[in-house]
């Protein structure tokens, strides 16, 4: 366990985890909002997991989202591009289908917000989210991220353009 609340925990992904980072990477009906296009090995996956994890080396760090009752793994947050220069990193995150609407998003993303402002001392911290993901556009609302920018026609999908929003929460 890395940092916890009341109900869940993260922690950094291992290669124990490689299953079910495989399972989600895999889950075409997510790539929209993940960018994914092409589908990933359980090798590649383990290859990650053992050599590219590591916010200061590679500049992104995967953490697991689990339920502290039971262990289990619910979802995963992802940090990346960070810059410890400019103090600032990207954040993705996703909850499996069988979990979400709970409040386990909520929790997870407010766990990582106390790390990254209080412990690693960044300055902001960004996120991009498609124009038809109004759930994450609010979960990233209520946790202080403001609307800053639009990429129009950023994303094709089947039945056309679709805009990309940008968000940041800056800590003065």
């Amino acid at each position: 366990m890395f940092i916890k609340n009341d109900t869940i925990s993260l922690r950094c992904a291992e290669p124990d985890d490689a299953e079910r980072i495989y399972a989600w990477e895999n889950d075409r009906s997510i790539w929209r909002v993940s960018g994914t296009f092409v589908p990933y090995t359980r090798f590649q996956i383990e290859q990650f997991l053992l050599n590219n994890n590591d916010l200061s080396s590679q500049k992104q760090l995967r953490l697991m989202i689990d339920l502290n009752e039971s262990g289990a793994s619910i979802g995963c947050l992802d940090l990346y591009d960070y810059d410890p220069i400019n103090a600032h990193v990207s954040i993705g995150i996703l909850i499996d289908a069988a979990h979400r609407k709970q409040g386990y998003a909520q929790a997870a993303l407010s766990l990582c917000m106390d790390y990254l402002f209080h412990d690693l001392m960044l300055h902001q911290a960004f996120c991009v989210i498609d124009e038809l993901n109004i759930e994450s556009q609010q979960l990233f609302e209520n946790q202080g991220f403001t609307h800053c920018g639009r990429r129009k026609e950023w994303i094709k999908t089947a039945k056309g353009y679709i805009d990309l929003y940008e968000y940041q929460r800056l800590i003065h």
